[in-house]
């Protein structure tokens, strides 16, 4: 019997990308408009060609530390023009930046550290939260002097990495994701087009621990535009406050949206931005409704891409007078050189319109996890029926290809929940409660909202009597505060006698709920 011929990928257009890597692109700008300003942070300004010699300051510094292109480089990374130019600095001397939260509780900073393994840890000086003790160099990145005529580096190679950034790992254990500059500036060529040349920028609010904000970070700067650093999401004033050249785009959550209206004054999107971006998370179209005559004017972009495919690697875009009558807003089609595949459990094509798996293929693809962990979630494209050779990623999200050839997200196929823009895998979850002294077995659900929440059901074993359930919700909470991000935190822990599980094997949430509530 011969078997059926592979349909064609879902494809993005195919484009020239430059050769190189980012930190070319930064340096063109450092050379053709020096006096233009990259970064706002607060009260300063700094030009291109100022951030270019702090990233040549601290390429020098590095090097005379003993880092050398290959390695890695943890940056302590608070919203600031220091942590800017110090991961531009790492990129330029061809060693790839790994981003640290300092928000984050110790125990997942030392997992981080210790997968990373970095050569040295930059921070700006005005660091946030109490550095880690460390082997390695710590290097202040505000004491370094910044002369003119610092020689360059030899600039890394489009195969280089760039990155590496830290997701829930199964195990307990966070995975780092290299991502190459040849995927970065593919991905940032791209979104610059999505987004369109004009106005003054972006804002960079997210936490700079994950990948979603990147795009506010390195879009901005490949375009020659403004990055605008603020504090955080009560700084409403640097975050929608009236400009005089609105923002080129602001990228933030479904969530980040859902929680802004419940403030006295919701932003008024279409005096700050030309374009508001979704991203992290499902899109419903009921939230663009609820946004109303603030979008009047605004272009918007749901944004899709696990961290594995390179901060983005689909879109769609629309206004709020063309929101489809589907389920969610839809992901749209692949991002330049890159293509999807959707498939069911052994890699075959599905039908259009019948939910699969979504595999991302081709320029968009990580050159997979430090260390070689990922449990098949990386393989060669030819098992699609695309080139031998090439690199795809199995994202685990289950979605169907739409009549006018756009994708469209129906939710996670596996175990992994999406918390405020956060990616977590159960696993990683469950390690950390099953760690706690008498939990058996735990169950999650989100709780959605102006800002979502887990909520966390707990099993008890043993015989002996049972804990006060208030005290014990205490204890599984503040386990889950040392290791994890506080969005991953439950905001309430029920103590049941059953989770329930239904005919397919599947926990049974609803009826989990009603055993805890006595029903």
């Amino acid at each position: 019997m011969v078997s059926a011929p592979h349909p064609s990928p879902i494809a993005g257009e195919v484009r020239p990308v430059a050769a190189g890597s980012f930190v070319h692109l930064v340096r063109a700008h450092a050379r053709t408009r020096p006096e233009a300003v990259a970064v706002r942070s607060g009260r300063e300004r700094v030009t291109y060609r100022q951030l270019w010699q702090r990233a040549l300051a601290v390429a020098a510094a590095l090097a005379e530390a003993g880092t050398g292109p290959g390695d890695r480089v943890a940056v302590w990374a608070d919203r600031t023009a220091g942590t800017v130019a110090g991961a531009l600095g790492v990129m330029a001397l061809g060693a790839a930046y790994v981003p640290i939260d300092p928000t984050h509780p110790g125990e997942r900073t030392a997992a981080v550290l210790a997968g990373a393994a970095p050569s040295a840890l930059l921070h700006d000086g005005a660091a946030g939260g109490t550095l880690p003790a460390l082997t390695v160099p710590v290097i202040d990145v505000r004491e370094l002097p910044a002369p003119a005529g610092l020689p360059e580096p030899a600039l890394p190679r489009s195969e280089d990495i760039a990155y590496v950034v830290f997701t829930s790992g199964s195990t307990g254990t966070p995975k780092g994701v290299m991502v190459p500059h040849g995927s970065l500036t593919n991905y940032v060529a791209w979104c610059a087009d999505l987004v369109g040349g004009a106005g003054g920028g972006s804002p960079l609010f997210g936490s700079l621990g994950f990948d979603l904000a990147m795009t506010s970070l390195w879009v901005p700067l490949a375009q020659g535009r403004t990055v605008t650093t603020v504090a955080g999401i009560w700084d409403q004033e640097t975050l929608f406050g009236e400009r005089e050249e609105p923002h080129t785009f602001v990228k933030m959550t479904p969530s980040h949206a859902r929680f802004f209206e419940v403030l006295a004054e919701p932003p008024r999107y279409d005096r700050v931005t030309g374009l508001l971006m979704f991203g992290g998370e499902g899109l419903d179209p009921a939230l663009i409704a609820s946004l109303g005559s603030r979008l009047d004017g605004v272009r918007l972009v749901n944004h899709y891409g696990p961290t594995e495919t390179t901060i983005g690697c689909c879109a769609y875009r629309f206004d709020r007078h063309s929101v489809p009558s589907t389920p969610t807003v839809p992901i749209g089609r692949p991002a330049w050189n890159t293509r999807a595949y959707v498939v069911d459990e052994q890699l075959r094509p599905v039908a259009p319109g019948t939910p699969g798996e979504l595999v991302i293929a081709g320029r968009a693809v990580a050159a997979g996890y430090l260390g070689g962990a990922g449990g098949g979630k990386f393989l060669d494209e030819a098992a699609l029926g695309g080139p031998a050779g090439g690199r795809a990623y199995r994202t685990g999200d289950t979605v169907e290809l739409l009549p006018e050839g756009a994708l469209l997200y129906l939710g996670r196929g596996d175990d992994q929940l999406k918390v405020n823009g956060y990616r977590v895998e159960l696993g990683e979850l469950r390690h950390h409660v099953l760690s706690v002294p008498g939990v058996a077995d735990a169950a999650f659900d989100i709780v959605r909202g102006p800002v979502d929440t887990l909520e966390l059901f707990v099993r008890l074993g043993g015989r002996g009597p049972r804990p006060d359930a208030e005290e014990f919700s205490a204890l599984v909470r503040k386990t889950l505060a040392a290791a994890l991000p506080s969005a991953l935190v439950p905001g309430a822990v029920h103590l049941v006698d059953e989770i329930v599980v239904n005919a397919n094997g599947k926990t049974d949430l609803a009826a989990t709920r009603a055993r805890a509530a006595g029903r």
